[in-house]
């Protein structure tokens, strides 16, 4: 088995290319600080789930960076958030999103 045919890799990781793509229709000075910080966090969540899968022979570090992931996605949802209400005009795109991280989301 491997990290890729988990579910949630698949999910984030289509979630991942979608947002870096959508960073693109920001506003030229905002690739670099928001637009950049949106896909580091989403990049975060995979890269994450990734290395936890690979420490997966010890339990505790496995677990350590799935939560790594759980905080990236909560950073990403967070990064969408200031996009969806400093960029009225791209809301629904990032609407859209923002709704897809929430169902990744582990609830508590």
């Amino acid at each position: 088995m491997s990290y890729k045919n988990l579910d949630i890799y698949k999910m984030a990781f289509d979630l991942f290319l979608k947002t870096h793509k959508a960073t693109f229709l920001l506003p030229k000075y905002e690739l670099f600080e928001l637009g950049s910080q949106l896909r580091r966090s989403s990049d975060s969540i995979i890269t994450n789930i990734v290395e936890g899968y690979g420490r997966s022979y010890y339990k505790n570090d496995y677990i350590r960076f799935l939560v790594f992931s759980h905080a990236s996605n909560d950073e990403t949802i967070n990064h969408l958030e200031k996009i969806i209400a400093l960029y009225p005009e791209f809301s629904s795109e990032f609407e859209i999103l923002k709704r897809d991280y929430e169902c990744i989301r582990w609830k508590n």
